[in-house]
């Protein structure tokens, strides 16, 4: 039997090399994603709404890391639901600025 991880609940655990500590550097890389991210804006019953990044190939700690980094950036709330960002109001223009900086390919819906 061989003993090669294939999962791992570590966030070190690379996918792609099957390591811990990543070797290959390919975790998280946002410049390798293949398709753009999402942003978009979802009105709910009550009135008031979230923007949603979608299709963030991430590790669930760097989604949370750029989570932070994006509620600092514009001083606002957010969570990640379904493995989504959802940052509270209508911030799409400044949203896209600030993921195009960190190097990803956007498109706004």
């Amino acid at each position: 039997m061989s003993e090669e991880l294939f999962y791992s609940t570590d966030p070190a655990f690379c996918p792609h090399c099957k390591h811990i500590p990543c070797i290959c550097n390919r975790l998280g890389s946002p410049k390798k994603q293949s398709e753009p991210v999402r942003i978009r804006f979802v009105k709910n019953a009550k009135g008031s709404g979230v923007t949603r990044v979608e299709k963030l190939s991430l590790h669930p700690q760097e989604k949370e890391a750029l989570l932070k980094k994006i509620k600092k950036a514009l001083g606002c709330g957010g969570t990640i639901k379904d493995g989504a960002l959802e940052i509270q109001g209508d911030k799409k223009p400044r949203l896209q600025t600030i993921l195009e900086q960190e190097g990803y390919k956007v498109r706004v819906i």
